[in-house]
């Protein structure tokens, strides 16, 4: 197995030592063995990361579009260069299997780069509005704290738009999927973005993500992750008056209509679940099916299960397991929880699959006769877990849809065009999708009420590291 070992920060342009001595390993968890380890930063490794990208800020920013526009495609390049390492270190850190490592989180990956340069080529920075003028200047420091369950599509995305619009950044990623970040800080490096523009520190959330939203000089903070730390950076952020961008939790709702196709529907919807293993924020965990088609779809759902096999990232199979021991034990009390509220187990259950003894595997794991008010239906599990829920009339399904505290996705499948608008325009959510329809990375992407604050993706998410400045009387 390869050693994954990365104990240095990358920092205005160079791998420099920790000045701390504390390191983590980063466990498979399809195997459960050690890949490597990271060195957990310091505030002083933070504070030097911060202060290049600060020194870097007033040349950077005052870079132009085509010159940004260039970085980006090289960056692309460069990442293309590097497709099958970041597929391999991908299905080794997260147990992403091989075909999801390669179709979903390498090709977001560079979607973003590509669709950030795109985007910049026809953004305007200036705006005249008749006695005067709309400027769009940088941000500042852009500090970036990202994920575990999509090593480099979030990653990507935040960095994408930060370039775009001049801003350099620090980035703080996931302990437990690092090694994907180190291989983005080698492409960036490989395609001449300049020094303190990019700068890695890894480490804690407790030192390096509180560090970030509290630090004086760091302008722009974004996040993407749970709301209980979304909820943190805010206050750290708010001692400062710091704004920020939260992507934050979802339990978006799939409405199948009356018309729908339902072997069509049970397979996006057992889609949803398993994968990434279900740790997808934008993924329908909550099933709204017509009262008068509830068996017939339970049926179909039974059928296509078994086109979702679960096991060995690398053994040709769709589910992985959960990415650490912490997971999975979260994805196993949600199903006891499930159990105890008296909704009825269609599918899966408790416990690994059978001869998955070894690595951090769940069975998916399907619940009907699912009330909207229990905890199932009302808590982000992430994990390959679905409830069905029944409804009588499209009012209804609405009602039910928009009943979370959540609001970052909603899908609806179904032909008559009116009904799909009216769902589809109802669900308060930042994003839905009608009838599988293709993702569309210039489509900004974020959420309604607790899925958090600000967009991403295309020239919404290059607006996030912008900010506007009105100039009265400029001479022409």
């Amino acid at each position: 197995m390869r050693n994954y070992n990365q104990l240095k920060h990358y920092i205005n342009g160079e791998w420099v030592e920790s000045t701390g001595s504390e390191t983590e390993p980063v466990i498979n968890p399809a195997t459960e063995e050690k890949l490597g380890e990271i060195s957990l930063g310091t505030q002083e490794d933070l504070d030097k990361a911060v202060s290049a990208a600060k020194a870097a800020f007033p040349s950077f920013s005052q870079t132009s579009k085509e010159e940004r526009i260039e970085m980006l495609e090289r960056i692309v390049k460069e990442y293309e260069k590097r497709k099958d390492e970041l597929i391999e270190v991908i299905t080794d850190e997260l147990g992403s299997p091989l075909t999801v490592s390669e179709n979903v989180h390498y090709k977001m990956g560079r979607a973003h780069f590509a669709q950030a340069a795109e985007s910049l080529r026809n953004f305007s920075f200036t705006e005249d509005r008749g006695s005067h003028t709309i400027v769009k200047d940088t941000v500042g420091v852009s500090g970036l704290i990202t994920p575990w369950n999509f090593p480099t599509n979030q990653a990507s995305t935040k960095i994408a738009s930060a370039f775009a619009a001049g801003s350099p950044v620090v980035l703080k990623p996931a302990e437990l999927t690092p090694y994907a970040a180190i291989i983005l800080t080698e492409i960036f490096d490989a395609a001449g973005v300049p020094k303190g523009a990019f700068n890695l520190v890894n480490g804690s959330g407790w030192v390096i993500g509180n560090g970030i939203s509290s630090h004086p000089d760091i302008d722009f903070v974004s996040f993407t992750g749970s709301a209980g730390v979304g909820q943190k950076i805010m206050e750290n952020a708010s001692e400062t008056i710091t704004n920020v961008a939260l992507e934050l939790g979802g339990k978006s709702p799939l409405v199948v209509l009356e018309d729908a196709d339902l072997n069509t529907a049970a397979k996006s919807a057992v889609n949803h679940i398993a994968m990434n293993s279900g740790q997808v924020c934008s993924a329908a965990t909550r099933i709204l099916v017509p009262s008068s088609l509830k068996e017939e779809f339970e049926q179909e759902v039974k059928n296509v299960l078994p086109e979702f096999p679960v096991g060995d990232p690398r053994g040709g199979n769709y589910v992985g397991p959960l990415v650490a021991q912490k997971q999975w034990d979260r994805v196993q009390s949600y199903i006891e929880k499930g159990i105890e509220e008296g909704a009825t187990l269609l599918a899966g259950g408790t416990g690994k699959p059978e001869g998955l003894d070894t690595g951090f595997y769940a069975r998916p794991t399907i619940f009907t006769d699912v009330q909207n008010d229990m905890v199932i239906a009302q808590e982000e599990i992430f994990g390959p877990v679905m409830s069905i829920i029944t409804y009588d009339t499209v009012d209804e399904a609405i009602e039910i849809s928009n009943d979370v505290v959540y609001g970052l996705a909603g899908y609806v499948i179904g032909k008559d065009r009116d009904t799909v608008r009216k769902v589809a325009t109802s669900i308060r959510a930042g994003r839905i999708g009608v009838n599988n329809a293709d993702l569309d990375f210039s489509a900004p992407f974020g959420g309604y009420k607790q899925s958090g604050i600000g967009r991403e993706w295309g020239d919404y998410g290059i607006e996030e590291y912008l900010e506007t400045k009105a100039i009265m009387g400029l001479p022409k």
